[in-house]
């Protein structure tokens, strides 16, 4: 608790010092990336999107009205396995593999969140996932140990219960914190 009020003294005193000192602040938020012509400005989040593309742990292809749109799900990582400037990391198939094996062919719900914004630097959108029946696969892939709870810049909506439920998935020894996995 006084760790998180020192820490926000802190950011304070550096975002008053860069003010100051007429630099931009490092904790200014991101600018968005420009919306292609024809992309949505809004999802409706009540509405099923059919998923066409699982690309990895936590990034998806959904349609909407006819469009594939990529979405970049919020406050999990995953290992990396299609970055072309990185070697397969570890857990990362395995994270993959659960991602299509849940997602593939499902219908989901997207819930996105203003504080986060609606799309990362790369023209994503930021989401939550729900599919149809439910189940919350950002918090299942971090639950189950295919996924690191992710903060990027700021806290969001879920950002308790993802950190909660890795500290449980560490203790428990599941996916990617088991024993003898990933050098553990």
């Amino acid at each position: 608790m006084l760790q998180d009020v020192l820490i926000d003294v802190a950011r304070e005193i550096l975002i008053a010092l860069f003010v100051v000192l007429g630099m931009a602040s490092p904790f200014a938020e991101p600018v968005p990336a420009p919306v292609p012509e024809g992309t949505p400005s809004t999802i409706a989040t009540s509405t099923l999107y059919a998923v066409t593309k699982v690309v990895d742990g936590d990034t998806i292809h959904i349609d909407i009205n006819g469009k594939s749109e990529t979405v970049r799900l919020i406050g999990i990582n995953t290992p990396e396995t299609v970055d072309p400037r990185r070697p397969v990391q570890c857990f990362g198939k395995e994270a993959s593999n659960k991602a299509k094996e849940l997602l593939e062919g499902k219908q989901v719900r997207i819930e996105t969140e203003a504080s986060q914004g609606e799309r990362d630097k790369y023209g994503r959108l930021l989401g939550y996932v729900f599919r149809e029946d439910g189940l919350f696969f950002n918090s299942y892939m971090v639950e189950e140990g295919y996924a690191y709870e992710y903060t990027y810049n700021l806290p969001y909506k879920y950002q308790t219960q993802f950190k909660a439920a890795q500290k449980t998935a560490q203790e428990n020894g599941k996916g990617l914190w088991a024993p003898g996995v990933c050098g553990k």
